[in-house]
């Protein structure tokens, strides 16, 4: 134990004060010899817990030794059996909550935990430098069956990879224009570059995964046509739908949810406008309601648009922000600001119908909820104004309707939400898996994945027991 470093190898990332004016990624990434030097840190436990608490059960010690040993094609190979997505994870996946939480090194005093995330981002962006996903590497025999996907977010993409792996015909619908789910139209470039989305993308796409854009299942294609032409089908359409408090002047000029603002920004790159044809509001002060990623996102990426003041109003503590620490601790950086134990009960307008401020109460804490939290309490004439000509609300979001309205023989749970047992993926009607946010409400891309691998294994179990002879089908 005393031979190893008691902290994390410093990683290199843009200063505060340039990234808070461009979209580029924040955290540089290791080099090679960076992360080599990371890697022994760790112990190779045989009894990994660290697996244990991964949603895709990557070997993470395996992978962690190849680095050690300089060995990244066999990092990648190892890395590769577990996650599709493995350069996505690596940056927005919160290991400090899952993997490195039980690293047993972490555990020791004074020791922090292996840096797990970093090293996987270090071994899939080298293998997405080094590796040619260009040329289709799928199976030339007669294909199993095939399966539609509907949508194309990380959980989406999983269960596609993984049996276009099993050598199936998978093909992926995707409402938007381009594929990604929120992946693409969620998380900002400076968190998630597009070009590694991209990357991820092809990689799948060369294991022969078709991917259709502009499909919206529900309008442009029924869900009777995706059972009669498919085997099977996942439907991995997310939480897309935005919450509102719906609080006096929500339809003020100037109130957005998290999911248009950001989709505007990120899907249509209104940050480059007018080189993209997409316009997004200059503001100058900026409220963003909520305490996970999302009014994280919001936040940093309003400052990034030129916005002089951004807060956040969250209506618990610090101590309760659902948000990664790490994302805290750059929005931070940035000069974002905070109103903690504060909760918005009226948008002010300017008499012109747009907004001029945010009504805010104060809160104490009160007894638990049914999150575990300590219930936040409103504090009686404790009310103030934030100024602000750009609110965004950031609280969460709700079930996709646009397929659920056309499927009424879907059972769905008391929230909204497909009904789908969480160890299969298995729905109401036979061949309809379902997995990812559209059956757990809105939650991280790596549990979203989990869902994908599981289902993967239950439609493949499904289409053998339903089918006595292998389909031959062109590819």
């Amino acid at each position: 134990m005393a031979r190893k470093s008691r902290t994390k190898t410093p990683i290199a990332e843009q200063a505060p004060n340039i990234r808070k004016s461009n979209f580029e990624e924040v955290c540089l990434g290791y080099t090679v010899e960076e992360g080599m030097e990371e890697a022994v840190r760790c112990l190779q436990c045989k009894n990994a817990p660290c697996i244990a608490n991964c949603p895709v059960m990557i070997d993470i010690p395996g992978f962690i030794l190849a680095i050690k040993d300089g060995n990244m094609e066999e990092a990648a190979e190892i890395l590769g059996k577990y996650s599709n997505l493995p350069a996505i994870c690596g940056r927005v996946c919160p290991q400090e909550k899952q993997c490195e939480e039980v690293c047993k090194l972490g555990m020791a005093k004074n020791f922090e935990p292996v840096a797990i995330g970093k090293l996987e981002r270090l071994v899939a962006d080298w293998a997405l430098e080094n590796k040619d996903f260009s040329k289709a590497i799928q199976s030339d025999t007669p294909k199993i069956g095939k399966i539609a996907v509907i949508g194309s977010g990380p959980s989406g993409l999983t269960v596609a990879g993984d049996l276009a792996k099993l050598n199936y015909e998978v093909t992926v619908f995707e409402a938007l224009h381009e594929p990604g789910g929120v992946l693409t139209y969620g998380i900002p470039e400076f968190r998630l570059p597009k070009r590694i989305v991209k990357k991820e993308i092809e990689s799948i796409e060369a294991l022969g995964v078709k991917i259709e854009t502009n499909a919206i299942i529900g309008k442009t294609i029924t869900m009777d046509e995706i059972i009669e032409e498919f085997d099977a089908c996942y439907i991995a359409v997310g939480a897309g739908t935005p919450n509102f408090m719906g609080i006096t002047g929500t339809s003020l000029n100037g109130v957005y949810s998290s999911s248009e603002y950001l989709t505007r920004i990120n899907l249509m790159h209104s940050y480059e406008f007018p080189k993209y044809d997409t316009p997004i509001k200059q503001s100058k002060n900026v409220v963003v309601i909520g305490g996970g990623n999302v009014a994280m996102d919001a936040a940093r990426s309003a400052k990034r648009l030129g916005a002089e003041n951004v807060s956040i109003v969250y209506r618990r503590s610090l101590e309760e922000l659902p948000a990664r620490i790490e994302e805290y601790h750059h929005s931070v950086e940035e000069d974002i600001q905070y109103y903690w134990l504060t909760n918005p009960v009226e948008y002010l307008d300017d008499g012109t119908g747009n907004l001029s401020g945010v009504k805010c109460i104060q809160m104490e804490l009160g007894e638990p909820d049914d999150s575990g939290r300590r219930r936040p309490v409103p504090i009686e004439n404790s009310e103030f104004i934030i100024e602000a000509d750009t609110v965004i609300e950031a609280i969460g979001q709700g079930s996709n309707k646009v397929l659920l309205s056309t499927f009424p023989e879907l059972k769905l749970n008391k929230w909204g939400y497909i009904e789908a047992d969480p160890k299969t993926g298995i729905t109401s009607i036979p061949g309809v898996f379902a997995g990812g946010d559209i059956v757990t409400g809105a939650a991280t891309v790596i549990l979203a994945m989990g869902a994908g691998k599981v289902a993967a294994v239950e439609i493949d179990k499904y289409v053998k027991n339903e089918k006595q002879t292998p389909v031959t089908t062109n590819v």
